[in-house]
């Protein structure tokens, strides 16, 4: 089934999901964004004729404070949570700009929204509801520092000068948003693909082979269909005397001599173990003769590292039971004809027949 690939890949999405890496990944947005966020900063501190206070404030913010939460993020014990923190105090330090503009209508506007906007493109849940209290808090903090002076009006320098932040920052968010999702959607389709293939032998999973297999089951009765249900031989005493690797090297191989003999429309599966399960698009003849191929296979396998290893497997065929599209149904009965192959000696096919079911 593939257990252990599916938890590293659900791992890496989980990583992607929390974000473990977020500070490195928002280091460079927020150096960018709070750059570009200073530039109409400046602007209005200017034509506002500013006190060398409210200028060191607003340089901090932009310029000192990106690389001091890159900082405090990376030598943190949980730099994760450590970034949040960082995220919420962006929305404050941004908030704490506003009153020293005296609210000049569109810079304000552009910090606050640009820097909630950051919070929703993290992905992390409720984040931009978290911020709003600390934004508030700073600014009526920094107005009350500031004697809530308003002026809303906004020129045309300063206009201009919101315009780097409002396109460079948006395209590189979205650039990184982006990448992300295709990181995603990357490992998405690896975890697709391990929940349809079996990881040690690259046969379909047990859950996938059903699929296929009821599917064939649920075709019209003139389509002819046949279910093999194959059994390593002594498979224990081959872990036993040669180790699990080398048993591993084994399933691998006689996996190999099923794809190989795996006419089209053939599905084959690792049911568990050493068991395996092959459902053909083919009469009981046909399929006979298909099995008879493969126990010549791997009877024949000489596997490098286990020179004298002798392999063989036994084989259960069945039709499908009539007058049901149960796959359970069918897959007992070539389990009864499994039984009846090893009970009669192994490295054998045998056959479901209404006598063995009597037996």
């Amino acid at each position: 089934m593939g257990d252990n690939g599916k938890r590293q890949v659900q791992d890496g999405l989980d990583a992607a999901t929390r974000l473990g890496d977020l500070y490195r990944r928002t280091y460079r947005l927020r150096t960018l964004g709070m750059g570009l966020g200073l530039l109409p900063v400046a602007m209005v501190l200017q034509e506002r004729e500013a006190g060398i206070v409210a200028w060191t404030w607003a340089f901090s913010c932009g310029l000192v404070w990106p690389h001091l939460a890159h900082w405090l993020a990376a030598r943190s014990r949980d730099s994760y949570r450590a970034e949040l923190q960082n995220l919420v105090i962006d929305s404050a330090l941004a908030a704490s700009l506003v009153p020293l503009m005296h609210f000049s209508l569109l810079p304000s506007v552009m910090l606050v929204s640009v820097t909630t906007a950051d919070k929703i493109s993290t992905g992390v849940r409720g984040l931009w509801r978290r911020s709003l209290l600390p934004m508030l808090a700073a600014l009526l903090a920094s107005g009350l520092l500031n004697g809530f002076r308003v002026d809303i009006t906004t020129s045309m320098n300063t206009l201009l000068a919101c315009l780097p932040i409002m396109v460079i920052h948006t395209l590189a968010v979205a650039a990184s948003s982006y990448q992300l999702v295709r990181r995603v959607q990357a490992q998405n389709l690896q975890l697709d693909k391990l929940s349809r293939f079996d990881t040690l032998t690259g046969l379909g999973s047990r859950t996938h082979w059903q699929t296929m297999a009821s599917g064939l089951l649920r075709q019209p009765q003139e389509q002819p269909a046949t279910l093999l249900l194959v059994d390593v031989d002594r498979f224990k005493d081959t872990n036993d005397r040669h180790g699990h690797e080398i048993g591993d090297d084994l399933l691998r191989a006689i996996a190999s001599c099923i794809l190989a003999t795996l006419p089209a429309g053939g599905h084959a599966g690792r049911l568990g173990g050493d068991e395996f399960a092959v459902v053909l698009p083919l009469g009981s003849a046909a399929a006979a003769r298909v099995a008879d191929s493969l126990l010549a296979q791997v009877q024949a396998l000489e596997l490098p590292r286990a020179p004298g290893l002798r392999a063989s497997i036994s084989i259960g065929l069945a039709a499908p039971p009539a007058g049901t599209c149960d796959l359970r149904t069918w897959l007992e009965a070539a389990d009864r004809a499994l039984y009846l192959a090893k009970a009669n000696g192994r490295g054998r096919l045998q056959v479901f027949t209404a006598e063995a079911a009597d037996g």
